[in-house]
């Protein structure tokens, strides 16, 4: 059996895929600050999208985007504020949610998690 990390670096390879076929230009993997990191940041089209990817041990998705805790949250929307200001960003911004169950099916939720800023 793979490790947690293992497993996190294969469910981003297979959310990146995804994003890229789906028309999405990834930017950035693996954003870190002290406080956070963010999985995937993405450009579709002029908006700046940010993706947690979630890796499920079952065949559910049962609920990926719930599965983010409210510490969770506000540690994504913490890193990527540092992300904002570091590169200036001032457009449009998105924050996404890839779920991938057990056997690798992906659920894709956009606009999944509101930033109140």
């Amino acid at each position: 059996m793979a490790l947690p990390v293992e497993q996190g670096r294969v469910a981003e390879d297979g959310a990146e895929r995804f994003l890229v076929d789906q028309g999405l230009r990834v930017i950035e993997r693996n954003f870190r600050r002290r406080f956070g990191e963010i999985d995937l940041i993405a450009m579709e089209d002029d908006v700046l999208v940010f993706v947690e990817v979630r890796k499920r041990s079952h065949q559910a998705f049962a609920d990926g985007a719930e599965s983010i805790t409210r510490r969770k949250r506000q540690r994504l929307l913490r890193t990527a504020e540092a992300y904002l200001q570091q590169r200036r960003w001032r457009g449009p911004v998105r924050f996404d949610v890839i779920v991938m169950d057990a056997r690798d099916r992906i659920e894709w939720l956009q606009d999944a998690i509101q930033a109140d800023w």
